[in-house]
């Protein structure tokens, strides 16, 4: 059975309609080619309480990997990471390490991106990702090398 995925945009200006949301959509198609069952891109607002309650939603849909794009770095209203921190109950910093290391391959700026990765109980594998398209393209390329062994690991298979 195909694993589920779910992809929040966090951007005040995509939410408010006065930019198209690039990153969202080609984490939808990257995910969709990699075997996962994703609907369309959900946008939030900036703000770690949006990203939490966007992500509680998901979470409670029984979403099995959900992924945000956007709000990682360092502006005043990049609150990504503080959102989910709400929401997950272990981190998996190797992940969120990985995509910044991967992520220099195409800007030294990847190591400013704060984005968070773990599990939220029951079942949920959550990552952040930058809102770029470059870094939606090379963190999904992580992802779909490892969410489905993390899927299966949070629904009981065998290491």
């Amino acid at each position: 059975m195909p694993h589920t995925a779910r992809v929040i945009t966090v951007s005040d200006r995509s939410a408010a309609g006065l930019r198209e949301d690039r990153g969202g959509p080609l984490a939808v198609s990257l995910l969709r080619d990699a075997g996962f069952v994703c609907g369309d891109p959900v946008v939030v607002p900036d703000g770690a309480d949006n990203v939490e309650a966007a992500l509680r939603a998901a979470v409670a849909a029984g979403t099995g990997l959900v992924v945000t794009t956007g709000g990682t770095g360092i502006a005043p209203t990049d609150r990504t990471p503080e959102g989910t921190a709400r929401v997950l109950d272990r981190e998996l910093p190797g992940i969120a390490e990985e995509l910044r290391r991967r992520g220099l391959a195409d800007t030294p700026l990847a190591v400013i991106s704060r984005g968070l990765a773990g599990v939220a109980d029951p079942a949920t594998l959550v990552v952040n990702l930058p809102g770029s398209t470059r870094a939606v393209a090379s963190g999904v390329a992580v992802l779909a090398e490892l969410a489905p062994h993390v899927l299966d690991q949070l629904a009981g298979g065998d290491h």
